[in-house]
């Protein structure tokens, strides 16, 4: 069987966030897994020239089909979350007609301020590009390129919307699949736990909610 393909953000500033997050993949998933970290460090011919990123990974998440040389199919997740349900699950959710598959996010940002600082901007379909399903063969998707991420010419809106790609060609996940802490409050075991403006790793959101989850999977790595 061959394994699942899932690209991790890494960000130094927050590495227990991200090994707590692969650990949880690791321990739910029923089929064998890939794990890459998408660490600016490991890139050798990308040198990251935007200032107006959150974190180390803002841009180089859209690298993914670059890295699997457009071939296949591959995951882009964040860092700052936890699985709680199956990864195989949402791999079966790969839809051929879709260039990429993401939850379609459609809400207005209460916080002006993230962790560590970090301008919390509103923007149209923020956040869609926290959890990707890539169809890394598609046409459409060999534009992005290791050039064009790079460029100063395009920004991170340009991005983060999916501009180079028509609607009907993005698909759509359910929002239990990137269940955004503080934004929803529907759901009662969501499958995938985003800690999107900041999660029980830092001071200020000990007591957010799903913390006592999010603390459960770190203390299992240390079984």
């Amino acid at each position: 069987m061959k394994p699942i393909p899932i690209f991790v953000g890494y960000d130094p500033r927050e590495a227990i966030a991200y090994h707590t997050c692969v650990n949880s993949i690791i321990r739910n998933s029923s089929q064998p897994v890939a794990i890459v970290p998408v660490a600016l460090n490991l890139f050798r011919e990308y040198s990251e020239t935007h200032t107006d990123g959150s974190n180390h990974f803002i841009y180089t998440r859209f690298l993914v089909p670059h890295l699997m040389q457009y071939e296949g199919w591959a995951i882009f997740i964040d860092g700052d979350m936890i699985v709680r349900g199956d990864i195989a699950e949402l791999w079966n959710l790969r839809d051929s007609y879709k260039d990429v598959m993401v939850v379609k996010h459609d809400y207005k940002t209460r916080m002006t301020e993230k962790y560590l600082g970090a301008k919390n901007e509103d923007y149209p379909r923020k956040n869609w590009s926290s959890v990707v399903l890539w169809n890394c063969s598609h046409p459409s998707n060999k534009v992005v390129d290791q050039d064009q991420v790079n460029s100063l010419e395009l920004n991170g809106a340009y991005f983060h919307r999916f501009s180079w790609l028509q609607d009907e060609e993005i698909g759509e996940l359910d929002h239990t699949w990137n269940y955004l802490v503080g934004v929803y409050d529907d759901i009662e075991k969501p499958k995938l736990i985003h800690f999107t403006e900041g999660g029980p790793w830092f001071e200020n959101y000990r007591d957010c909610q799903f913390n006592e989850l999010w603390k459960q999977e770190l203390y299992d790595m240390f079984k």
